[in-house]
């Protein structure tokens, strides 16, 4: 410790939210160079180089190669997907001497494809896997929580390649398999979740991840067992009714609703002013809010949309977000309700909506497009806006007064609401993705022409997954399950030595037994940190042994007067005095025995 470049602190950062983000900086393991970008420190690249070498193995375990590919690439192969623009702000773009464009990669599939393009051209030479770690780079619009949302950070990608799809399944599971293995040795909890392909695109997609309250993503699960993101959830819409009876219900009314621009206010002002015939009262469920977002599509155009959906939900950004790539979404503001008049803030319906509305004539443009929430289905019968300030239509039947230009089904998930396949009521739950898997089929080999020959000699295109680990996530992600009030707590597996050897006071002998017992320790295999400063008092030693994290830690001190020292276990807090020896033999025991 005395030679060791590391300085502990003693206030939290200013900018830390969380657990991990505090104690990797207090304990010195990482410091902030920029906002979303840490430079690690001698302690932090141990850990990492652990949370590394598992990935490693069980990567090699599951018949992957590693290569290693540069960060800095040319923009040719990412034009050829379209992810040149579609990745929009989060890319990080430059330029070199001469004017060629440029870019920090997010991620590698454009150049796993051409690498395996370039040498491969036989169905016998697959199937393939081929991984790598690798710093990646995003230009995130608020990163945040320490290592958990970084503009930097180190991924581990791999990417299968296969001749057909039942290759691919079993590239897919075997990657999968692994995954379970990495989380599992790394000490994470981990929930296997559906979600959405978004911009990677594929059949099939599966999240890992870490179950924890400051998660920024919401998963479900139900109690048969049911597992998805919030934004793979697929509402249960009601069955459509049949046109017959659709022509018997009321014909809409449209009643003066003054000063009620609120879901709130309109129920209240309905249940008063005009009940419902068959006694009921009125709900936010049974209106029909309309939600006016914009796109901010890649080109740089701006569109105003609008999205019907019952009363009592509330847009969830996330969900819309996952449907809306590659284009930006965001709330619409009053400048953009200031170009489409026909938009009266509070009062919206369908009527001037999508293929409701008329042709706009000053510009030759169709009405706003307008989709629905799938529970909006044929012959549902709401209240919405008479698009006319106060004023709303009673009883607008889906399908016969109203249609749209489409469904999304971005509309908040709500505990309680019923699991897309029968499984029972929905949970809501926050995590952090940890790791995400996908199906991807051909689309990268298709737009970089990856081709083999098959086994009659035709051209096939090659069917690809691709299969991603945040490793500086999960190293932060472990952190953030096991530090306590007084610091981190590593796992023995991943933690930066075994045993933290404190000696305190200033007697001679006392820092004499403590370097020959870490001495005995290194010789036994285990990885040491010998805390031999001789000026700094046994209150600062200990405060650091605890922020530091190892898992045992061996005081040398006043009781080796008695012949005792003891030994300390950081995430229980247990402590043991044994003799000098045998305190040496008890770590050896127990820490071979903690690493399997």
């Amino acid at each position: 410790m005395s030679s060791l470049f590391v300085r502990t602190l003693r206030e939290d950062p200013a900018d830390a939210e969380v657990a991990s983000h505090k104690w990797l900086v207090r304990a010195g393991y990482i410091r902030r160079a920029a906002p979303g970008i840490y430079t690690w420190l001698p302690l932090g690249l141990r850990v990492l180089a652990k949370v590394e070498a598992v990935v490693r193995e069980e990567m090699n375990a599951a018949g992957a190669q590693e290569v290693h590919f540069p960060a800095l690439l040319p923009r040719e192969p990412y034009e050829a997907t379209d992810r040149w623009t579609e990745y929009g702000p989060n890319l990080f773009r430059l330029q070199d001497r001469k004017g060629n464009d440029m870019l920090l990669a997010p991620t590698h599939e454009e150049m796993f494809t051409l690498l395996v393009g370039d040498l491969y051209s036989s169905y016998k030479e697959l199937p393939l896997t081929l991984y790598q770690i690798q710093t990646k780079y995003r230009d995130e619009a608020r990163p945040r929580a320490g290592l958990l949302r970084g503009r930097e950070f180190i991924m581990k990608d791999a990417y299968s390649f296969d001749i057909d799809d039942a290759g691919l399944e079993a590239s897919y599971e075997a990657q999968r398999e692994a995954y379970q293995r990495i989380f599992t040795r790394l000490g994470l909890e981990f929930v296997i979740v559906t979600a959405t392909s978004g911009a990677m695109g594929g059949s099939r997609s599966e999240e890992f991840l870490f179950p924890c309250d400051i998660g920024e993503d919401t998963f479900v699960r139900s109690p048969g067992g049911y597992a998805a993101n919030v934004e793979a959830v697929a509402t249960l819409a009601p069955a459509p009714l049949p046109a017959s009876e659709i022509t018997k219900l009321p014909a809409a009314v449209v009643h003066d609703t003054p000063d009620t621009p609120t879901i709130e206010s309109l129920v209240a002002l309905s249940n008063a002013e005009y009940p419902r015939a068959d006694g009921v009262a009125w709900t936010a469920a049974d209106t029909l809010k309309n939600v006016v977002v914009t796109y901010e599509h890649p080109g740089g155009e701006r569109e105003v949309v609008v999205i019907g959906m019952p009363g009592d939900r509330q847009l969830d950004m996330k969900r819309l977000e996952a449907v809306a790539f590659p284009a930006e979404v965001s709330q619409a503001t009053a400048d953009d309700l200031t170009q489409h008049p026909e938009l009266v803030a509070g009062y919206i319906g369908p009527a001037v909506l999508g293929p409701n509305g008329a042709p706009r004539e000053e510009s030759g443009r169709g009405a706003v497009r307008y989709f629905l929430d799938p529970r909006v289905a044929e012959g549902t019968s709401w209240i919405t806006g008479a698009n006319e300030p106060g004023r709303h239509v009673y009883g607008l039947v889906a399908g016969r007064d109203f249609t749209a230009d489409g469904v999304l089904d971005v509309a908040e998930v709500k505990e309680g609401d019923p699991a897309p396949d029968g499984s029972g009521p929905l949970e809501l739950a926050r995590g952090i993705e940890i790791g995400h898997i996908f199906a991807l089929g051909q689309k990268y080999a298709k737009a970089l022409d990856l081709k083999v020959l098959d086994a009659g000699g035709k051209a096939v295109t090659v069917t690809m997954g691709s299969y991603g680990i945040g490793v500086t996530r999960a190293l932060a992600c472990i952190a953030e399950n096991t530090a306590d009030d007084a610091g981190l707590a590593w796992p023995i597996q991943v933690a930066p030595a075994h045993v933290h050897v404190v000696a305190t006071g200033k007697d001679e002998a006392v820092f004499a037994e403590a370097e020959r017992l870490a001495e005995a320790l290194e010789s036994s295999g285990l990885e040491v940190l010998y805390d031999d400063r001789p000026k700094t008092s046994p209150g600062v030693k200990f405060a650091d042994s605890e922020v530091l994290g190892v898992p045992y830690t061996l005081v040398v001190g006043r009781g080796l007067a008695t012949g005792v020292v003891e030994v300390r276990t950081r995430a229980t807090g247990e402590r043991v005095e044994l003799a000098p020896d045998d305190a040496v033999t008890h770590l050896v025991a127990t820490v071979i025995a903690a690493l399997g």
